[in-house]
């Protein structure tokens, strides 16, 4: 088994620089964990909630007892299947805020400021605007990955954004063009009513032009001479070297690629001595700088039966899966995040740091919906925690998961950030807007008014909005914390190259799986010793941001 390129995971940032490289004539061999994705639970965007909690799709992984979230332990799904977490996850589009990506500059990521990416997020989409309005200027037409929005025909919806007026915000027709700030439609990876992973945007084209998928565990990247020249991998029992002639990529996510470096020999020297691993290159930001978006699920019930609970029942359930098996229409077409928001939290914040995803039922993650019955719900919580964590190995055994653990809400700021976020939103919902529907407020409930009240809800309730990013942090070759170089390349050895989340030096706004495919984009670029022009478009910032808050 042998290719130029060995990708170690068929994940977002995998599966595009799998597709560019096989494009552009290079043999490729993506290694890959994980089964298949085909089945209705992966591909109905309304059944979100399943794949996730599916052990046949998802690695399983939880996080250590997080001491300041009263010892819990939370789950952090990863995708284990074809297309990894882009065909588990909630399928929403976040581009990130532009100045993200200039932070990323600043931080030592020369060539990844917005100016630079931008061009490559409008590379990889196939943007289809479905009449809401928009920002064509800045989105893409024509590429592999399809970005619609759902119909927005539910009323509780369109009174989200409405809300968000008449609180004294603006509503943006494009969130992920020219104006981030603001209320407005959501984004979703779906086409013609089904999931659009990046296993179907392309792994499957790349596939058909002869790259190759390898089900197998890889268990550490073997080198010769300083220079990685394979994957060492178990499949069916036994254990196999595929080799490749130029490079080796791990796009195997921010838990995965840490890991798989440690047990390569690359990381913080004295944790590797510790379990018996010899060190090839004393990197000391392996597995560090580990983030995450936190976030709480403030509800409300409904005082009219307009919310999708009328479909929680077995025979709604099935009314809506027929519709969807015959016809890929229904609420079953759409992950059901149609409106959004994106916010300052106060004055002086330059850009928006608090998001919103908008449902309108009261449900959790794990498909449990309200008792109440009728209901909404806005997911609201800080963009950019200073709370940092780290992933390292619990033994030299590739078979064995490792410790994750995020440190959540580990300073001051993060408890006065998420306060704000949950009294924002309440205020959010007493909006004329809402009148008609709104009944009681479910959660943190009427009763928690006091700064210590809100603490306890969010100590017990808050959520992971599964953003896990930073563990292989990008950043100057002769900067202690980085990992990887400003072309992706790890520092200290010779042909091994990251191309997924984990190389964030900083969280970007909203969800992680757009800059995670703009990452494996841009890699393949790197790695093919090309790139495209920058395109200087100006983001949107609120000329007042620094006395106002709206």
């Amino acid at each position: 088994m042998e290719a130029d390129y060995v990708i170690v995971g068929a994940g977002s940032g995998g599966c595009a620089v799998a597709g560019r490289l096989t494009e552009a004539g290079k043999s490729v061999i993506v290694i890959e964990h994980g089964g298949s994705d085909w089945g209705p639970f992966i591909n109905m965007p309304g059944a979100l909630s399943y794949p996730m909690n599916m052990a046949r799709y998802d690695w399983g992984y939880q996080t250590e007892p997080e001491p300041h979230l009263g010892g819990r332990r939370l789950v952090c799904p990863r995708g284990k299947v074809i297309g990894g977490s882009s065909s588990i996850n909630g399928m929403i589009y976040v581009r990130g805020h532009a100045l993200d990506y200039d932070h990323w500059r600043e931080e030592g990521c020369d060539g990844w400021g917005y100016a630079d990416v931008l061009p490559y997020f409008k590379r990889m989409e196939d943007w289809h605007d479905g009449g809401h309005g928009g920002d064509p200027a800045r989105r893409g037409q024509g590429g592999p990955l399809h970005v619609t929005r759902g119909r927005r025909d539910n009323p509780l919806v369109q009174a989200f954004v409405e809300a968000g007026r008449q609180a004294g915000y603006p509503v943006t027709g494009d969130y992920n063009g020219e104006q981030q700030e603001g209320f407005g439609a959501f984004d979703m990876t779906v086409w013609q009513g089904e999931r659009w992973s990046a296993a179907k945007a392309y792994l499957r084209p790349a596939l058909k032009q002869g790259a190759k998928l390898v089900r197998a565990l890889a268990r550490r990247v073997v080198f010769d001479e300083g220079r990685a020249t394979g994957v060492e991998v178990s499949r069916g029992g036994k254990v196999e070297v595929i080799r490749a002639r130029a490079e080796v990529i791990l796009a195997a996510s921010a838990i995965n690629s840490p890991k798989l470096l440690m047990l390569s020999g690359i990381g913080p020297a004295a944790q590797l001595v510790e379990q018996g691993i010899e060190v090839r290159a004393d990197r000391p930001g392996v597995g560090q700088n580990l983030q995450d978006h936190l976030e709480l699920y403030v509800q409300m019930a409904a005082t009219q039966p307009v919310s999708l609970a009328k479909y929680w029942s077995f025979a709604g359930k099935a009314w809506v899966g027929a519709q969807w098996l015959f016809a890929r229409s229904g609420p079953g077409a759409s992950n059901q995040f149609e409106s959004c928001g994106f916010i300052r939290s106060k004055a002086g914040v330059q850009y928006p740091d608090i998001q919103y995803h908008f449902l309108p039922i009261a449900v959790r993650y794990d498909g449990q919906v309200a008792p109440e019955g009728h209901g909404f719900q806005a997911h609201v919580g800080p963009m950019r925690s200073p709370s940092r964590g780290e992933v390292t190995l619990r033994s030299n055994d590739p078979e064995e998961a490792p410790h994750i653990f995020f440190n959540y809400m580990s300073t001051e700021e993060d408890w006065q950030d998420f306060r704000r976020c949950i009294r924002l939103t309440r205020e959010i919902f007493g909006q004329e807007a809402f009148a008609p529907y709104r009944g009681k407020e479910l959660q943190p409930g009427a009763g928690a008014k006091t700064d210590e009240d809100l603490d306890a809800v969010i100590r017990e309730h808050a959520e992971s909005a599964y953003h896990p990013c930073g563990t292989c942090r990008m950043g100057r070759a002769d900067d202690p914390r980085s990992v990887v170089d400003p072309e992706g390349r790890v520092i200290g050895v010779d042909g091994l190259r990251v191309a997924d989340s984990s190389i964030f030096p900083r969280i970007t706004n909203g969800n992680l799986n757009a800059p995670s495919i703009m990452v494996g984009e841009k890699i393949a670029d790197h790695v093919l010793g090309r790139r495209l022009p920058p395109d200087n478009a100006q983001p949107w910032v609120h000329p007042d941001w620094e006395s106002v808050q709206r």
